[in-house]
């Protein structure tokens, strides 16, 4: 019997984003809910507790709430909002960190889907402290530049409004007051004793991410750029989405595009011996919302992990 799936919130972009993936699968039962009824509760709890796999594609506050209307003890979650990143009953949904987070993925009923931005930088920054290369006591800087589609629906309008203001035309920082919402589930999960200072920049195009690490000599505890290339590319030998560039990068250009369409999240180590920065490149859409919670469905109901992400 194929497994039923329901996407509850599937008319923002990343439920959207899952629905398409999920929607030519032969291998699930896709549960759907009528327009008109799409706010009823009865009947979002009446799907949601038929289905085997639930995803929750809301606002925090509605995320809580729905898990609360779940009373099924084999309906497994997926939450795609920040309401449970932190919260130690729920599994973090980045299965190439560890062995450990895989493994806790596959047998979870709770798995809390990590934010784009997050994904960037805990991608660099787990192996970091897990391999003595930086200290968890380190106080991190981080900057972000993401495409549009991560600001939802208003944003997109905004941008693919015709005659829009020219702020539009330029990159545009944002996360000015220094608690970016994905800064807690970055502090948690890399077990860091300061939460990073974190500059996350939007950019008129659509999808595609890169996140940056800047670190001088003193504070890589004496590893050369090229040992610390070596260090993460073994760490992730193994690793289906999640690769290292086998070079350390000291010329051209890194486009923050480069992966979009793709559930590929690369790490490139740049710069020299006195000075690093380490990037990781991604699609905000892919490895960074839809295609990682579809990446942890698949593992949850035991099918091949790429499935309808290649």
């Amino acid at each position: 019997m194929k497994p039923k799936v329901y996407i509850d919130g599937s008319s923002g972009t990343t439920g959207l984003q899952i629905y398409e993936r999920l929607g030519e699968r032969s291998d699930i039962e896709l549960l759907t809910i009528s327009q008109e009824l799409h706010r009823d509760v009865a009947e979002r709890k009446r799907l949601m507790n038929e289905a085997d796999l639930v995803f929750l594609c809301l606002p925090d506050a509605a995320a809580v709430e729905a898990v609360g209307l779940i009373e099924n003890p084999d309906t497994r979650v997926i939450d795609a909002s920040t309401a449970h990143r932190t919260n130690p009953d729920w599994d973090y949904g980045f299965p190439e960190l560890s062995y450990e987070h895989r493994e806790a993925i596959v047998k979870s009923k709770r798995v809390a889907n990590p934010g784009c931005h997050a994904s960037g930088f805990i991608s660099i920054a787990y192996p970091l402290v897990k391999l003595g290369i930086i200290s968890a006591d380190l106080p991190l800087t981080a900057w972000s530049l993401t495409g549009y589609s991560g600001g939802g629906k208003k944003m997109i309008a905004q941008y693919e409004e015709e005659g829009r203001a020219v702020e539009f035309d330029a990159p545009r920082q944002y996360g000015l007051n220094g608690n970016h919402k994905h800064l807690p589930e970055m502090q948690k999960v890399c077990g860091l004793t300061f939460k990073p200072v974190f500059n996350p920049i939007v950019d008129d195009y659509y999808k595609g991410m890169e996140v940056g690490i800047p670190l001088h000599k003193t504070q890589v505890n004496g590893f050369s750029a090229e040992q610390i290339k070596d260090m993460l590319f073994e760490y992730y030998r193994n690793t289906t989405f999640v690769d290292v560039n086998p070079e350390v990068v000291t010329d051209g250009l890194l486009a923050a595009n480069q992966f979009a369409g793709t559930n590929r999240l690369q790490i490139s180590v740049c710069g020299n011996d006195d000075r690093i920065t380490l990037v990781s490149q991604f699609d905000n859409l892919g490895k960074g919302a839809s295609g990682a919670a579809v990446q942890n469905m698949n593992l949850m109901l035991h099918f091949n992990e790429t499935a309808g992400l290649e």
